[in-house]
Formats: C-alpha cells, structure tokens, sequence
C-alpha cells in the first residue's frame, strides 16, 4: 500500500503522528506553535487530499472540517495542550478512515516520488 495508492490514510497518519508529537514535552513546542502547526499542516493536508483524489468533494468537505476542528480543539478548548493534541490525533484518523471509503485516488496520477514500477 503505497502514498500513491492510498493518499488520504497516509496523510491522515502523518498528522496523527505529528499530533502525538507536538504534545511530548520533551520535545519543547510551545503551546500555540503546537497549535498553529498542527492547525497549518491540517489545512495543507486536506488540500493535498482534495487534489489527489475523486471525488474531490467528500475530502475536501472532509478536511474543512477536520481543520475547523483542530482549530477549535487547540485555540478554542479549555482542555491541556495533551489532551487537545491527543483529540486532534484521534479526530483525523477518524475523519481520514471515514473519507477513505468515498474516494479513491484519482486516474493517472503519478508522484515524483512513486516508482513507476511499482503497480498497486
């Protein structure tokens, strides 16, 4: 299962690991860079899906909403940044699953980092 096959779970993924992320304290992020990397790479990803998949409406739906959500979740919420970043991480795998069913990836698509070799 490669990006090019299944691009709205990868990335989905990639946010929710980004989520757990931010919120470790070791690793330092403030409170509002937290917030307003994960509410960033939210919007960049829904994008992402929208054009990488057909339907574009189910993701792109999708995504305005997940990104409303983190949002609220991590601006709005008065709840600890680990908590939040935990319900942000959790919301995306959701909303990606749930998108996954009503898309697919679109027709002749080919990434710059997918080999052509490689068939699905």
């Amino acid at each position: 299962m490669g990006f090019k096959w299944e691009p709205v779970v990868w990335l989905a993924a990639i946010q929710s690991v980004l989520a757990v992320l931010v919120a470790i304290p070791a690793i330092g992020v403030s409170g509002d860079t937290a917030a307003w990397i994960l509410t960033v790479t939210s919007a960049v990803f829904a994008a992402v899906e929208a054009w990488m998949v057909r339907p574009m409406t189910p993701a792109a739906l999708t995504g305005a909403i997940r990104t409303a959500l983190t949002a609220l979740a991590l601006f709005g919420l008065p709840v600890s940044e680990s908590l939040a970043a935990a319900l942000v991480g959790l919301g995306t795998m959701v909303l990606g699953l749930m998108v996954r069913n009503g898309v697919s990836p679109k027709e002749g698509q080919v990434l710059a980092w997918a080999s052509n070799r490689i068939t699905p």
